[in-house]
């Protein structure tokens, strides 16, 4: 399924909190891992004075001893897995995609910032440009202060959101792959709701007209989750569930992700390339 996993880190207890479920993955699909951390040269001599410039080879010698100190710690926190330690030089989402293309069966496993409010379609800049820019399967871990970093995650489900489009359903030969491997429950969703356009009154719909169309709509969502859930157990996915609810695609997602104990959301997005993957 996954040739690897590289799991990007800088230190922060954010990028940390994907650690658990990194544990969990590797164990249990034995795949090797691969902990990167990246010496963002650019950066580091933007912050140097001029009197101190001449030390900036120092500093990133000193940075990258650091830095592989500090994975070669969290590498020994993977018991029975084995683990690779690197060190890159350049822009994280540069180096961390390109080590991606190298190896595109490698899933990337990182941790991202916990927003709220206005804030919360905001994933942090390297995390949201790996989104975009790379072609291998990502893990997302959202760093809430609830979460820990420490021991394993537990698993027992997977939400799978489908719009209609064989962008999201190609998802699904992974999903089957990764409830086989594990032994998860599936939960098909698709959220419908009606265009506003319908609701004006010069378009002949009456109250009545929409509660039919809701309903109709409804019932199209849900034939169309049947249908892929009978695709996912001739995959030999023992148990698929298919739930439909009326409302905004994002939201609702969101909504059910929090009320599903021990869950990930499977999802796939559009691939981007040059200057559109920005």
């Amino acid at each position: 399924m996954y040739t690897g996993m590289l799991i990007p880190l800088d230190g922060s207890k954010t990028a940390e909190k994907v650690l658990p479920y990194a544990r969990y993955l590797a164990g249990r699909l034995k795949i090797p891992v691969e902990l990167v951390a990246v010496i963002d040269i650019a950066e580091l001599a933007s912050q140097v004075s001029a009197e101190r410039a001449r030390f900036l080879d120092t500093m990133i010698e000193d940075g990258v001893r650091q830095s592989k100190e500090y994975l070669t710690r969290i590498a020994g926190t993977f018991p029975g897995s084995r683990v690779k330690c690197t060190v890159e030089k350049g822009r994280a989402e540069d180096a961390i995609i390109g080590r991606g293309e190298a190896d595109t069966g490698m899933l990337i496993a990182m941790g991202t910032h916990g927003r709220s409010g206005m804030n919360r379609w905001l994933l942090g800049s390297v995390a949201e440009k790996v989104l975009r820019g790379t072609a291998n399967p990502l893990l997302l871990v959202k760093a809430t202060d609830q979460a820990k970093s420490e021991g394993e995650a537990t698993l027992k489900s997977i939400v799978v959101p489908l719009d209609g489009s064989e962008v999201a359903a190609s998802v699904l030969p992974m999903v089957a792959g990764l409830a086989n491997k594990l032994g998860l429950e599936v939960e098909l969703f698709r959220a419908f709701s009606i265009p506003y356009s319908v609701y004006g009154t010069g378009d002949g719909y009456s109250a009545i007209n929409i509660d039919e169309l809701i309903v109709e709509v409804g019932n199209e969502a849900r034939e169309y989750l049947e249908k892929k859930s009978a695709e996912l157990k001739k995959l030999g996915v023992a148990k698929v569930t298919c739930t439909t609810k009326e409302g905004f695609g994002a939201d609702e997602i969101i909504s059910l992700g929090r009320k599903t104990p021990d869950n990930f959301i499977a999802m796939c997005s559009h691939g981007r390339s040059g200057v559109k993957r920005w």
